[in-house]
C-alpha cells in the first residue's frame, strides 16, 4: 500500500504527484465584491471599531453581560460545566507574541503537541492534543468555523500574526461543547478576537531574530466616539527565512472591525485576511542526514537512485537539508474573512447571537517536475531528432479557489438555575480544484497554462443544538447537550472519483457537576460525536464515518494560592480515520478506518503562587492510545498484530512555566516541554519510532508607562530551544511491497522522513503605544 512511489523503483523524496490550492483568474470581480463590503463595513460603523478590554461589562436590568463575550458564549464552557478545558488570554500571550503562529504560542498547555514544517514557528505549523491531530480539532472565530470545509485541516499560515488581534481562546479537549461547524474528535478551539476599546491608541510593534526573521505590525483604535461607535485595525508583515534551508515565509495580514455598542447591543463587522507565500519543506529529512552519517549518506544515494545534483544537495547539507532547490517551488496563497455579528440583550434573562461569514480563498503550488509522463497533461508525443519523446522537464501550479459561507445563530435563556442555548448554523462550501502548466521543455501542441485537470466539489453542513446547566440544588448541577448535523459532500475529481455522500449525526452529551463546597468541584459527562471523512481519505480509498464516545472524570481545586485541575478520559473510537504515517502528493497526511480503537489518559495541571513574585504552572499528560486486534500486511502475507499504538500519540507530554514577577512592570519565565516517545505509524516498527524530546525557553518582558504622548513603552525577549537540544518533533512513514528485486518473493521495505527543529534561537521586539 503505497501511493507515494513508484512500483518499480523507489525514490526518496518520491516523485509524489502535486495538488495545491489556488486562484481565479477573474479577480476583477472579487476585487469589486470586496470593495462593497469594505463601502458596507464603514457605513454600518459611521468609520470605527475595536481592541483591549476583554472585562468591560454592560449591565441588562441589574444583570451583568459581558457582551464581547457573547459571540462565543455558545461554545465555550466555564467550572460549571462538565468539560475539560483551558483558557489562554491575551495578556498571557503577549510576552511571547512575537511572529510565531498561534499553534507554537499554545504548545505549553495540556497534552498539546506542535511542529514546524520550516523549523523555528513561522510559516507552515502544526497542532496535535491528546494525539489528534489538526483534522480532529474544531477551530471557530468568534464562533464562526474556520477548519477548511473540505480538508477539515486548519492553515494557521493564512492568518498570519493573528494572536496581534485574539483577546482570548479557550481549548477544549475531547469532545467538548456542541459548537458551530464540524464535531471536535480531539479539541475544540475558539478565539474571540479583540474587545470595544473604551480609550484611543495607536500602536507600532516590531521585533527581529534567527534566519532574518523580522515582524512589524501597527494598531489602532478610535475608542468609542459618541460612547458607542469605535473602529479598530492592524496591519502585520512577516518575513524569515527559516531553519531550514530555503524554508521562507513571506507573509502579511490585516484586521479591520468597526463596532456599534448599547447597553444591550452589540454590532460587529469583521474583515481580516492574510497572503502567505511560504518556499516548501514538507519532504524532511532521512535519518542519516540528521545524524551525519556519511557511510549512510552514500548508501542512501545509491538505494534511491538520486540525481547527480540531488545527491550533491544531499551530501552538502546539514539538519537543515531541504529537498527542494527550485527557486519558487512554493505555496501561494490569499484568504479573506468577513464577518458580521449582531449580539442582543433582550432582558435580564434572554439574549441572542446571528452572524453571517464569508470566506474567499484562492492560491496555488508551484512546481519543478522532472521526465514526468506526457499523458499526465495529454500531450501528444513528438519527435525529437528521429526519436519519440513522450515525458518532459516542466513547472505546474496546481490551484484551488473556493468560498465559504453561511451563517451561525444562537439564543440564551439564563436565570438563577437555569442556563438554556439553542443554535446552530447553516454553512455551505464550494471549491474549484485545477492544474496548470506554465513552462515544459517539450509541450507537444499545448498552450501556456492549459488546464490539464478541472474539477469541482460542494459541501453543505447543517447544524441545529440545544445545551443546558440545571442548578439542582447549588451543588449539583445537571448538563444535557445535543446536537444533530446534516453533511453533504460531493467531488468529482480524478483523485476522489464521482462522491456524492450524505451524513446524518446525532451527537448526545450529558453530565454532572458536584461543588463540594467553595474549593473543590468535581465532574463526570459523557459525549457522543461522529464524523465525515475528508478530501483526503476518498482519494486513498473509501472511507467510512468515525464515531466517538468519549467519558470524562475531573476534580478542579481552587484557592487564592493554588489552581489544579485533574481529569481522566477514556476515548472509544469506531472506524477512527487514524494518521497512516503516509503523506499524499502535496504533503498532507493520510489516514485510514481501523476498526476498534480507544485513548486512555491521566491529565492535571496547576498554577500555584509560591510567595508573592514567583508563579508555577505544570502540567503532565500520561496515556495510552491503542488499535485493536490491528491487521497488517507483510511480505505478501496479511499478519494480526494484536493491539499497537496509534501513530502519532505520545505516552506522556509535560509543560512547566516558572515565572518571576518581581513587579507589575517586569516578568521572566522559564518554560519547559517534554513529549515521549512516539510511533509514526500504527504496526509499531523500530523504524518509525520519533524519540522524545525536552525543549525550555526563556521568556521576558518590561513595561515602562511613560505618561506622555507615548504612553508605554513594552520590550519583550524570546529565547526558543534555550538549551540547543536536537529536536525532531514531527515525520512521516511509509511502507511498500518490493515485488522486483527478487521476483519470487515479496518484501514490505520500511522508510521514514523528519522534521527538525532549529536549535538555539531567538525573537527581539518592541512595542510603543501611544
Amino acid at each position: 500500500m503505497i501511493p507515494l512511489y513508484s512500483k518499480f523503483k523507489f525514490r526518496w523524496p518520491p516523485k509524489l504527484g502535486d495538488y495545491m490550492q489556488s486562484v481565479k483568474k477573474d479577480q476583477k470581480k472579487y476585487l469589486r465584491n470586496l470593495l462593497n463590503y469594505i463601502v458596507f463595513f464603514f457605513l454600518l460603523s459611521n468609520g470605527l471599531l475595536a481592541q483591549n478590554h476583554a472585562t468591560e461589562e454592560d449591565t441588562i436590568e441589574g444583570t451583568k453581560v459581558v457582551l464581547d463575550e457573547v459571540l462565543v458564549q455558545a461554545v465555550r464552557v466555564t467550572n460549571e460545566s462538565p468539560v475539560t478545558f483551558s483558557n489562554l488570554t491575551k495578556e498571557e500571550i503577549a510576552p511571547r507574541n512575537l511572529g510565531q503562529d498561534i499553534p507554537i504560542l499554545m504548545n505549553y498547555l495540556p497534552s498539546v503537541v506542535t511542529t514546524s514544517d520550516a523549523g523555528a514557528g513561522i510559516g507552515y505549523t502544526g497542532i496535535r492534543v491528546r494525539g489528534s491531530d489538526n483534522t480532529r480539532v474544531n477551530v471557530t472565530i468568534n464562533g464562526i468555523p474556520y477548519n477548511d470545509a473540505e480538508s477539515q485541516g486548519t492553515f494557521w499560515v493564512n492568518m498570519p500574526d493573528f494572536a496581534s488581534s485574539t483577546q482570548s481562546l479557550q481549548l477544549q479537549r475531547g469532545v467538548g461543547t456542541s459548537t458551530n461547524g464540524a464535531a471536535a474528535f480531539g479539541a475544540s478551539l475558539n478565539l474571540l478576537t479583540d474587545a470595544v476599546s473604551e480609550d484611543a491608541y495607536a500602536q507600532i510593534s516590531s521585533s527581529v531574530g534567527s534566519f532574518n526573521t523580522l515582524r512589524s505590525n501597527f494598531k489602532f483604535s478610535t475608542g468609542l466616539i459618541n460612547d458607542h461607535f469605535e473602529f479598530s485595525g492592524r496591519l502585520s508583515k512577516i518575513d524569515s527565512d527559516g531553519y531550514i534551508d530555503r524554508a521562507s515565509s513571506r507573509l502579511n495580514s490585516y484586521f479591520l472591525q468597526s463596532a456599534y455598542k448599547d447597553d444591550n447591543t452589540l454590532i460587529k463587522a469583521l474583515l481580516f485576511g492574510g497572503h502567505e507565500v511560504t518556499y516548501q519543506a514538507w519532504y524532511g529529512t532521512p535519518k542519516a542526514r540528521l545524524e551525519n552519517d556519511t557511510e549512510g549518506i552514500a548508501q542512501f544515494i545509491i538505494e534511491n537512485g538520486l540525481s547527480v545534483e540531488e545527491a550533491e544537495n544531499l551530501r552538502n547539507s546539514d539538519r537543515r537539508y531541504n529537498y527542494y532547490t527550485y527557486e519558487n517551488e512554493v505555496d501561494d496563497y490569499k484568504q479573506d474573512h468577513f464577518q458580521l455579528h449582531w449580539n442582543e440583550g433582550w432582558s435580564s434573562n434572554w439574549s441572542t447571537n446571528i452572524a453571517l461569514h464569508y470566506t474567499h480563498g484562492r492560491g496555488f503550488f508551484e512546481q519543478y517536475r522532472e521526465e514526468d509522463d506526457f499523458s499526465t497533461y495529454a500531450f501528444e508525443p513528438l519527435m525529437v531528432n528521429g526519436e519519440e519523446v513522450n515525458t518532459t522537464d516542466l513547472i505546474r501550479r496546481r490551484w484551488l479557489v473556493n468560498d465559504f459561507y453561511g451563517t451561525v445563530f444562537s439564543a440564551n435563556y439564563e436565570n438563577e438555575k437555569v442556563d438554556f442555548i439553542f443554535g446552530g448554523g447553516w454553512n455551505n462550501y464550494d471549491g474549484a480544484h485545477y492544474g496548470e502548466v506554465i513552462w515544459a521543455r517539450f509541450a507537444s501542441d499545448s498552450e501556456i497554462r492549459d488546464k490539464y485537470y478541472d474539477n469541482d466539489s460542494k459541501k453543505t453542513d447543517l447544524n441545529l443544538y440545544a445545551k443546558m446547566n440545571y442548578d439542582l440544588d447549588g451543588q449539583w448541577k445537571l448538563y444535557g447537550d445535543v446536537q444533530y448535523r446534516k453533511v453533504g459532500y460531493s467531488a468529482n475529481g480524478e483523485e476522489t472519483g464521482m462522491v456524492d455522500d450524505t451524513f446524518n449525526f446525532f451527537n448526545p452529551k450529558a453530565g454532572v457537576t458536584f461543588d463540594l463546597n467553595r474549593n473543590n468541584n468535581f465532574y463526570f459527562s459523557y459525549a457522543r460525536a461522529n464524523r465525515e471523512p475528508n478530501r483526503n481519505d476518498y482519494e486513498n480509498g473509501s472511507p467510512k464515518p468515525e464515531k466517538l464516545n468519549d467519558f470524562e472524570l475531573g476534580w478542579r481545586y481552587v484557592s487564592p494560592d493554588v489552581q489544579i485541575n485533574t481529569n481522566v478520559y477514556y476515548m472509544r473510537y469506531k472506524d477512527q480515520l487514524v494518521l497512516t504515517g503516509e503523506l499524499n502528493d502535496v504533503g498532507a497526511p493520510l489516514r485510514a478506518n481501523v476498526g476498534d480503537s480507544y485513548r486512555l489518559g491521566l491529565e492535571v495541571d496547576a498554577k500555584i503562587a509560591l510567595g508573592k513574585k514567583f508563579v508555577l504552572q505544570p502540567n503532565v499528560a500520561i496515556s495510552d492510545n491503542r488499535n485493536l486486534d490491528f491487521f497488517f500486511q507483510r511480505d505478501g502475507m496479511l499478519q494480526d498484530l494484536g493491539n499497537t499504538k496509534i501513530a502519532y500519540s505520545p505516552s506522556v507530554v509535560a509543560g512547566n512555566r516558572i515565572a518571576y514577577v518581581p513587579n507589575e512592570d517586569l516578568q521572566v519565565a522559564f518554560l519547559t516541554k517534554y513529549v515521549g516517545k512516539q510511533y509514526m505509524g500504527n504496526i509499531d516498527a523500530s523504524s518509525s519510532v520519533l524519540d522524545g524530546y525536552s525543549q525550555t525557553d526563556f521568556n521576558v518582558q518590561y513595561a515602562m508607562d511613560t505618561h506622555g504622548f507615548v504612553k508605554q513603552i513594552v520590550l519583550s525577549g524570546l529565547v526558543n530551544n534555550l538549551f540547543n537540544a536536537d529536536i525532531v518533533s514531527n515525520g512521516y512513514f511509509y511502507t511498500y511491497e518490493d515485488t522486483w528485486s527478487n521476483p519470487s518473493l515479496v518484501t514490505t521495505i520500511e522508510g521514514a522522513g523528519y522534521y527538525p527543529q532549529a536549535g538555539i534561537h531567538f525573537l527581539l521586539g518592541a512595542s510603543v503605544q501611544f
